[in-house]
């Protein structure tokens, strides 16, 4: 697919505003993987290109700046006409407008760090599943919006193309309105190629559930007497489910979905009713991986009662057989970054049964695929998918798990050496954009990340306090800027459920890269695709960090796929 927005057309116009207001409103657009400030100074260009395969979706920043304050400004998307009679309905364009955080202290390790207001929340203009306004009165609203003097702020713009949009070109517009003054068009062109991406993604992704992480969150606030619960948290289960399928992120399903019955005899089973169950929420939400209840929550020694735990997988075994998705893998989240000798020992004693039983059920640790220490021994034959930290991935031995038939995954955390990508919000985008470049380099199936996106429970309001990890109490001084952080409560903009973010955004188009070149992989032309990854992708330590050189290689790959890589 081709991920290229390129601005086109003369120096940015200006916008005629009435002769009281003595104002000169700068309407221009910014493209791929960028973030604005406050700071940020006018640009050039207003008409946008974009290309998308089908089912993809993309991006463009709409941004503004005014000498005098702007008032009652609002968006509203046309339809796109395409060739013959085809059209892109307006409802596949969804606005949002960008909310600032000021970030006064660097997160840990920044030392590029610059005080200031950066983009980050999404306000979105319409209610994220109905599509109906949202209610007035909310604490934040999208439109109508008030642009102060001297600032800068914007909207970003998502085109959805739908998977039977017919091949070509597509033109409409964006079109922006304030009091008193003449209506800004932005013009839209947007070229839909001869391919689809699948909706089930390549690349797992283990990022957890936010509206698990939010009942805390809630709940808390509820006990401080701060805030009520959400009255309704189905509802709010289906809409952050939605939001991360929208995003190419794995939803989690409901627990009970995922938890066999015992029966008299001993044996373990998944009913009729939770097979149907999961079976729906799979194919709705397009899930790739699916993860079980560690061992250890229904047998206490793997050895003494091997039985009862290999009748426990056996279930799952059957449940896949059932489920009849063979795109879904089963992994166990066996531990979690196991840094001494008697965790070591866990994941030995612990893997290497399960591993034993021969299901579908995947042991996954958190760890690289190399001993920390000699004396405490390795973890091999106890380990299906290894989930190693960015920068402690090592080629030769990552090479030689896989070549055992074993998965490599990765993971970011806090406390990373530069110049890894880092997820937070200090940092550029394109630290939420690369890491899927590298790992399709290197054959890494899949992404993980802590705290189900929406940990806030460190910040009394995520909206406006970005240090969503701060340990300045342990006297380290050490803060994270969004850390575990990449949604925020939806309530602020009235609905009950999480908001977007500018880094869910870059995360989705990291997923549709992956995508986009596994198509290639698939249709056995991964030298060809390599050729295209590696000047962008050398190592965790090493890549491109100009934003535009992988908006050309998108093109470029999208250019191999429609000259005969894959078809669909």
């Amino acid at each position: 697919m081709l991920k290229r927005i390129a601005v086109i057309g003369a120096c940015v116009a200006l916008l005629a505003i009435p002769p009281f207001a003595r104002a000169e409103w700068q309407v221009w657009t910014v493209t791929g993987t960028v973030r604005a400030r406050r700071d940020t100074p006018p640009g050039e260009g207003r008409a946008v290109r974009l290309s998308a395969a089908r089912d993809e979706t993309e991006s463009f920043q709409v941004l503004m700046r005014a000498d005098e304050a702007v008032r009652g400004i609002r968006l509203e998307a046309s339809d796109l006409a395409g060739p013959g009679e085809a059209v892109i309905p307006g409802s596949e364009v969804r606005l949002f407008r960008q909310h600032f955080l000021h970030l006064t202290v660097p997160t840990y390790r920044n030392e590029a760090f610059e005080p200031g207001w950066y983009a980050d929340a999404l306000i979105p203009l319409r209610h994220p599943l109905t599509g109906e306004p949202l209610p007035e009165g909310a604490r934040f609203h999208a439109v109508p919006f008030d642009l102060p003097a001297g600032e800068t702020h914007g909207f970003l713009v998502d085109v959805h193309v739908p998977a039977d949009a017919k091949p070509g070109a597509y033109r409409g517009t964006v079109r922006v309105t304030a009091e008193g003054a003449e209506a800004v068009e932005v013009p839209v062109v947007l070229t839909v190629r001869g391919f689809r991406l699948p909706r089930v993604s390549a690349l797992a992704t283990a990022f957890g559930s936010p509206a698990h992480r939010m009942r805390g969150h809630y709940r808390q606030r509820a006990k401080a007497g701060k805030e009520k619960e959400p009255a309704d948290w189905d509802a709010v289960d289906r809409q952050c489910a939605a939001m991360l399928t929208r995003h190419r992120i794995n939803a989690t399903p409901p627990a009970d979905l995922l938890l066999p019955e015992r029966g008299e005899d001993g044996t373990y089973r998944f009913t009729d009713e939770q097979v149907a169950a999961l079976r729906t929420f799979v194919d709705t939400y397009h899930v790739n991986a699916l993860s079980v209840r560690r061992p250890t929550s229904i047998v206490k020694d793997p050895e003494k009662e091997k039985g009862k735990l290999g009748a426990w997988l056996s279930a799952f075994d059957r449940l896949a057989k059932r489920l009849d998705r063979p795109q879904i893998t089963f992994y166990t989240y066996l531990k979690d970054e196991p840094n001494d000798a008697e965790a070591y020992r866990f994941v030995q004693q612990w893997g290497r049964a399960v591993r034993e039983a021969g299901s579908v059920v995947k042991v996954l640790v958190v760890e690289q695929t190399w001993a920390q220490k000699e004396e405490w021994g390795d973890l091999y034959g106890a380990v299906d998918i290894w989930c190693a930290l960015f920068p402690l991935f090592k080629v030769e031995s990552a090479v030689r798990r896989q070549a055992k038939g074993e998965t490599v995954w990765a993971y970011t955390a806090l406390c990373q050496r530069d110049p890894t990508p880092w997820w937070h919000i200090d940092f550029p985008l394109l630290h939420y954009r690369v890491p899927a470049w590298i790992a399709w380099r290197y054959r890494i199936r899949g992404l993980l990340y802590w705290g189900g996106l929406s940990f806030w429970g460190q910040v009394d309001d995520p909206w406006t306090q970005p240090e969503t990890l701060d340990r300045r109490d342990r006297g380290k001084g050490q803060v994270w800027n969004g850390e575990g952080s990449i949604v925020y409560p939806g309530r602020a903009c009235g609905y009950d459920g999480i908001a977007p973010s500018l880094r869910l955004k870059a995360l989705r188009d990291a997923v549709e890269d992956y995508e986009c070149i596994s198509i290639l992989e698939r249709a056995g032309r991964a030298k060809e695709a390599e050729a295209v990854v590696r000047p962008l992708a050398g190592s965790w330590f090493q890549w491109d960090k100009d934003p535009a050189a992988y908006e050309r290689a998108r093109a470029r790959l999208a250019e191999m796929i429609e000259a005969g890589g894959e078809r669909k």
